[in-house]
């Protein structure tokens, strides 16, 4: 037999099997929706805020601050108070408290978070830039991989894996990217934290 022929069969089998190449079979159940929940995240490196003290009606500094890696703010009369970690309404009562320690009168504290960028997503593998992304509220599957620069076409586009924690556990879910893009199922919905691999093509 040639090798024409040869090849002829070859693809004839793959046909009548059903078999189609460098199409994965996408996964049918992955999470389509995430928990709302009305507790802010906690301050961390990158985040931006701003704090304005008060003594009754007297406004008495107003700063802002980018934590860096340290984690810690330097406030007038208190020094160094420890940001990274922490909520903010945690925050003002902390700060709140050590003015009040005789230094003011009638302190009044406001912190307010004016920028977060201590969340991020990681993304690597067969994409146009692999690292890390700021993430945003309401952030899917398909805007990670647009900001990422697009897949490349090595890529393994109906099995993307994200990693993410669920109850302090490490949980893997499988997402057909390809066919979301194409609006063939719903998007999924991206967390801070979450870990994105897309594997090389098979072929």
């Amino acid at each position: 037999m040639s090798k024409f022929a040869t090849l002829i069969t070859i693809s004839a089998v793959f046909a009548s099997s059903g078999v189609v190449a460098c199409r994965d079979n996408p996964p049918v159940v992955y999470p389509t929706a995430v928990a709302l929940t009305d507790e802010e995240p906690p301050l961390g490196t990158g985040d931006k805020l701003g704090v304005s003290v008060y003594n009754g009606a007297t406004e008495k500094s107003k700063t802002e601050f980018t934590l860096d890696s340290s984690g810690e703010i330097d406030l007038p009369y208190i020094g160094a108070v420890v940001a990274a970690g922490k909520m903010a309404p945690q925050l003002k009562r902390e700060i709140q408290a050590k003015l009040a320690d005789g230094y003011l009168i009638n302190p009044i504290v406001s912190v307010t978070v004016l920028e977060i960028n201590s969340r991020k997503i990681s993304i690597s593998g067969q994409v146009q830039k692999t690292g890390t992304i700021k993430f945003s509220p309401g952030m899917t599957i398909v805007e990670a991989i647009a900001l990422s620069g697009g897949l490349t076409p090595m890529a393994r586009a109906n099995a993307i894996k994200v990693t993410r924690k669920v109850n302090d556990k490490n949980q893997t879910y499988v997402i057909p990217y390809e066919m979301i893009n194409e609006g063939k199922r719903p998007n999924f919905p991206m967390m801070p934290g979450d870990q994105v691999y897309i594997d090389t093509r098979v072929f």
